[in-house]
């Protein structure tokens, strides 16, 4: 059979030619296009994905929720895909309460996270999204993604907020599962109890093409799926919190702390003015932050439990108590004769009734709040046992309340006065004022209803508190809160609850605005002058009970006036009010909860 040959030298052209192809197609991809290639060859790559957890709810006594979970389309970009930062920041700029300068820096700072989605935006709205999905075309650095925004039910100074993780959070906890998109408590409780709010970070592991899609190869046994967060059981009712915000006096500034007589969990936590954590739950523009850091109300300071100040006359039980705990007095010895005030030395110290009171039991001189008696019976005690008698009395010490920062409050002794006055300094002086309450005397609003709570306990003061149960799979109490005995003997303790039952529901006593039909109310007023104004700071602290005592509470209005006159009415309104709720009938107290009667 007749075959046909090929010559060699077509052969030979026809494999030059394919040589050449091939050269001009690897110089193409590496040298005229390499860099177009490289880009390519990048972006198809094995991406981890985390896969975010459910932060845990945080709810009321009655499971209502007070810190959630809500949707949101949040915008981030990614680096390698960033073909112009400067046109992006002023896209951004102009769109968003976000400077451009910020947005270069938010670029450089992650600059080594190339592949890394990084947050600008939260909480688009409808309207937003629209308009900035219209030109995303322009900028294929940026995407949108569905997430969970933290949201809370109210105004509040406890709950605390989240924020994203900072450069340093970051690098202090990188090797705890947190990332620079993730969230995480910034203060209160939200900070307190990071650990079980946070859950636990997912994983998938995924091969993407240059677009990010996924090629779906590893999908089936590289996946673990988060864990969501705890939720929390908190003492606080969210009715009674309401009820208190409504009925603090407007544009006054001061706390209402409220707490259970018999567990120490904190029922109401009212610090005024009013905070809103869900400012931080998007991006906080620079306006907003310094017209929060530089307004002189100071709406973020937690009164309650950082703000400190002179309590005026809550703090005559505890002179009284120490002189009768030391036997300086019994219950019925009768002091100096108060005739408008006192001479003592070179100097007269007034008394806040000008006419007089007369000669006094240490009953009727918390009664009706006698300054002539204490005057007095500081003459016969020492101050440094003062100062120790008052931290055995769980005062001028932290609490312990389950938040991240408190604030204790002040107590000089002698030699706080020597170091600050000279050595030659008189202590009588200062000593007639401490035992009112007055001069550089300082406590915080969480100490003095800690104190009360444990008078109306017996003597036994309960840490306060805010946490109860985790929800877990099963509802788990937390048992560990301490348990103290004040200082003081039996017979001090019922002397004391009788004196602050007469205080109210006695005819001249100094704390009859408070008085509740039904409802057994004790309590003490205080007036305490101090170096924020000409007014004095207006106090209630007391407690109430029905069969037997329930809720302690103190009432805090700075500058506010007279105790008597302006705190202890808030005090009868919040007993009412809560008096409604233990029926459990709503209708007997949403009338109130909507339409508070102000004074």
């Amino acid at each position: 059979m007749y075959r046909k040959h090929v010559s060699p030298w077509i052969s030979r052209l026809i494999l030059l030619g394919l040589f050449l192809i091939l050269s001009y197609t690897l110089f193409n991809m590496q040298v005229i296009n390499g860099e177009k290639y490289f880009t390519i060859s990048e972006n198809n790559y094995v991406r981890i994905m985390k896969l975010k957890p459910l932060r845990g709810n945080i709810f009321d006594r009655k499971y209502r929720v007070i810190a959630g979970n809500s949707s949101s389309d949040n915008l981030y970009f990614t680096l390698s895909k960033l073909n112009d930062r400067h046109k992006l920041a002023q896209f951004i700029s102009t769109n968003f309460d976000i400077d451009s300068l910020s947005v270069i820096k938010i670029i450089k700072d992650n600059r080594f996270r190339k592949y890394h989605d990084i947050s600008l935006v939260k909480g688009l709205s409808d309207r937003k999204l629209v308009e900035i999905a219209e030109r995303m075309n322009e900028f294929p650095s940026l995407k949108f993604t569905s997430e969970y925004i933290r949201e809370y039910a109210y105004p509040n100074h406890f709950t605390g907020h989240t924020g994203q993780v900072s450069e340093k959070e970051y690098d202090q906890l990188k090797d705890q599962d947190y990332s620079l998109n993730s969230e995480i408590g910034k203060n209160g409780l939200e900070k307190q109890y990071e650990e079980l709010l946070r859950g636990k970070t997912g994983y998938e592991l995924i091969q993407v093409d240059a677009t990010g899609k996924s090629l779906e190869f590893l999908k089936h046994n590289l996946y673990r799926p988060p864990v969501n967060g705890k939720d929390l059981i908190l003492s606080i009712d969210n009715d009674l919190q309401s009820y208190i915000q409504q009925i603090f006096p407007a544009g006054e500034k001061g706390a209402v702390v409220v707490m259970d007589v018999r567990t120490g969990g904190i029922l109401a936590y009212v610090s005024m003015p009013e905070f809103d954590p869900n400012i931080f739950s998007s991006a906080i523009s620079r306006p907003v932050w310094d017209g929060m850091l530089n307004n002189p109300d100071k709406p973020m300071l937690d009164r309650i439990s950082n703000g400190t100040y002179p309590p005026g006359s809550i703090f005559k039980t505890i002179t009284a108590s120490l002189a009768l705990e030391e036997g300086l007095i019994t219950p019925e010895t009768k002091m100096a004769d108060c005739t408008g005030g006192l001479q003592i030395g070179d100097r007269f110290f007034k008394c806040w009734y000008e006419a007089g009171h007369g000669r006094l039991s240490v009953s009727d001189a918390i009664k009706y709040s006698c300054d002539v008696f204490f005057y007095d019976v500081s003459l016969l005690i020492d101050l440094n046992k003062m100062k120790d008698f008052t931290e055995r009395n769980f005062l001028t010490k932290k609490t312990g309340v389950d938040l991240p920062t408190e604030r204790r409050g002040f107590f000089p002794d002698e030699n706080w006065y020597r170091d600050n006055y000279g050595r030659y300094t008189g202590i009588i002086g200062p000593k007639v004022n401490l035992s009112i309450g007055q001069g550089e005397l300082l406590i915080t609003p969480l100490e003095f209803c800690a104190y009360y709570n444990a008078l109306a306990n017996d003597g036994m003061w309960l840490q306060p508190h805010f946490l109860e149960q985790i929800i877990d799979q099963d509802k788990i109490p937390v048992r560990n809160y301490e348990t103290r005995r004040l200082p003081l003997s039996e017979d001090t303790v019922k002397l004391l609850q009788k004196a602050l039952d007469r205080t109210v529901n006695e005819r001249w006593g100094t704390g009859a605005n408070a008085k509740v039909a039904g409802v057994k109310v004790c309590g003490k007023t205080g007036s305490a002058e101090n170096h924020m104004g000409d007014e004095t700071h207006a106090w209630f602290a007391g407690y109430a009970e029905w069969e037997e005592p329930e809720i302690s509470f103190v009432v805090f209005i700075e500058n506010g006036g007279h105790g008597g006159a302006n705190a202890a009415p808030i005090a009868k309104k919040l007993v009412t009010f809560y008096n409604k709720l233990r029926t459990n009938e709503p209708e007997n107290y949403l009338h109130l909860l909507k339409a508070p009667d102000k004074e």
